[in-house]
């Protein structure tokens, strides 16, 4: 069923409960605004027709088992929220992981409702021979309001934490031929106390502040971020709160690689990590799964656990996420 739907920011179980009742979808994540237009000044033409529809005779070779090995050493840290010992020690665990790897750093303090936190964005940059930049994203930190419980975000946190992890195999030791490929570990995506404007979204709102100062936001020719993309049941929602000619390139990345019944069969307007970036202009596409379990009733609660996520999702997710740069640098 095709629908749009405005999803709300809530940790409460029983709120989403009671929606559901209503025969409503509910979440504890990230939107209540219309879909914003995407502005960009870095536009790539939309067309892919030069690309044909031979399939890439060396198409992407993610790694599920190691991609989930990693899921799984990054859930052993237990909860991850932002000002932790178990968050620095997952920030030294994606450190290790990239040795040898160009890694870069982003700290900074970040004002909250409930003080003043460490933040840290990590980024592995791996250079081409084009002039410009494919950032692919994903935050690596829980939620913080769940900080007391057993909640250990295997999905929200964990499964883009290791993709990432994946795709540093993948471009590891390569000469690429195309644009530079940074990848982001973003910190600070969740609500220290409650979703808004001003509490979320502190890591991708500092770098994205940054890199528009420093220039580098014009290199960016497009950033494609995951989120919660381990679940058993994938269906990629299409985010209307993305730019829709990537949304498309993404679409024909999956039916490419045999993929699309995962994607686009709900659009919703999600507030996330792209957020900052969409709104400076650059080209953006959120690839979530926010309807985790039925009515996502596992979504920030203690159900979000290893058990309901599948190396294959992160397999096709990983595999879409490459095939998609690879369109990109046919255009």
């Amino acid at each position: 069923m095709h629908m749009l739907i405005s999803l709300a920011k809530s940790t409460s179980l029983t709120a989403c409960l009671t929606v559901i009742l209503s025969a409503f979808s509910c979440s504890s994540q990230k939107t209540t605004e219309a879909a914003k237009p995407a502005t960009s000044t870095t536009l790539l033409p939309t067309s892919l027709d030069n690309v044909g529809t031979t399939p890439d005779p060396d198409p992407p070779a993610i790694d599920a088992g190691r991609a989930m090995k990693y899921v799984k050493e990054v859930v052993a840290f237990g909860p991850r929220p932002i000002g932790s010992v178990s968050h620095k020690k997952l920030e030294d665990y994606i450190v290790a992981q990239l040795k040898g790897d160009a890694v870069e750093d982003d700290a900074f303090t970040a004002d909250t409702p409930e003080g003043k936190f460490p933040v840290r964005n990590l980024i592995a940059k791996y250079p081409g021979t084009r002039d410009g930049i494919i950032v692919i994203a994903g935050h690596y930190d829980t939620n913080y309001p769940l900080r007391n419980i057993a909640y250990v975000g295997a999905n929200d946190g964990g499964s883009s934490t290791a993709i990432l992890l994946e795709l540093a195999n993948q471009l590891r030791g390569k000469k690429r031929e195309g644009y530079s490929v940074w990848l982001v570990w973003t910190d600070g995506e969740e609500a220290v106390k409650e979703w808004s404007d001003t509490d979320s979204l502190y890591g991708t709102r500092h770098l994205a502040a940054k890199w528009e100062k420093d220039g580098t936001l014009k290199k960016i020719k497009a950033f494609l971020l995951a989120d919660m993309i381990g679940d058993a049941d994938l269906n990629i929602d299409q985010d209307q709160n993305s730019t829709p000619w990537l949304e498309n390139v993404v679409l024909q990345a999956a039916t490419r690689l045999g993929y699309q019944s995962h994607f686009f069969a709900r659009q919703i307007a999600v507030d996330d990590d792209h957020l900052p970036f969409m709104q400076r202009g650059v080209p953006c596409a959120d690839l979530i799964d926010l309807d985790y379990g039925y009515g996502n009733v596992f979504h920030h609660t203690v159900q979000d656990t290893i058990d309901k996520l599948s190396p294959k999702s992160l397999e096709i997710v990983g595999g879409v996420i490459l095939e998609t740069v690879r369109l990109i640098e046919k255009m």
